[in-house]
């Protein structure tokens, strides 16, 4: 699991954007993800639930109540919506640890390249569970995390009780409100009939600036 655009992405994240790295750097980066690919455990957990919003943006999922005017953009439409959790696993968090107490510069560098791989991992089951919802005539949209726009990080909490993440995939939340392990995500990703072309990656990483999907300055 390393393609040349988890390498770009990787890159990206180290902010090379497009300006060429080293060649130093590019060994460094195919080393950390070969490290990453015997360390990695993927997991993935989701669950549909009915989405019911109302004409102020109230957004309920379950026993959920959210307020998000960017999330109500992102939602608008669907009848549906999937949340869900996904880690790398806690190998990749003691990688890392070990790192950092001998080599800052490989550290940084792999933070890079798990977070590419986190991504790519993403998008790969993301495209399976389309298959699965177009069977029943869903289409995705893309996908949206707490801490996006004004959609409060405090409801991964929620997220991941619905979830059942700690019990399925050992994913669990700091009191601090951070995920542990800590190359983990959670999201949400709204199920509708009517089909839009939008990014798979979600609304952080489009650019597609016109888009009504799209959280925007005035969301933060």
């Amino acid at each position: 699991m390393m393609s040349e655009h988890m390498i770009k992405e990787a890159l990206r994240y180290l902010g090379y954007g497009t300006h060429g790295a080293e060649e130093s750097t590019l060994k460094m980066v195919r080393e950390c993800f070969d490290e990453l690919k015997r360390r990695a455990k993927e997991r993935i957990v989701y669950r549909v639930f009915d989405l019911h919003m109302d004409e102020a943006g109230l957004i309920e999922i379950g026993n959920m109540r959210i307020e998000s005017r960017s999330l109500s953009k992102n939602l608008k439409g669907c009848e549906k919506v999937i949340l869900l959790g996904a880690t790398l696993g806690i190998e990749v968090d003691i990688l890392m640890k070990r790192y950092s107490c001998t080599d800052m510069a490989r550290t940084v560098v792999l933070q890079a390249c798990a977070a590419a791989y986190l991504e790519e991992y993403l998008d790969e089951r993301q495209e399976v569970i389309a298959q699965e919802m177009k069977e029943e005539g869903y289409c995705l949209r893309p996908r949206f995390s707490p801490g996006y726009g004004d959609f409060s990080i405090l409801h991964q909490r929620e997220l991941l009780a619905m979830t059942d993440t700690a019990r399925r995939i050992g994913l669990t939340m700091t009191e601090g409100s951070m995920l542990t392990p800590t190359k983990s995500v959670t999201a949400l990703i709204g199920l509708s009939k009517e089909y839009q072309d939008c990014h798979r990656k979600g609304c952080e990483t489009c650019e597609k600036a016109d888009c009504i999907y799209r959280r925007n300055h005035l969301d933060r």
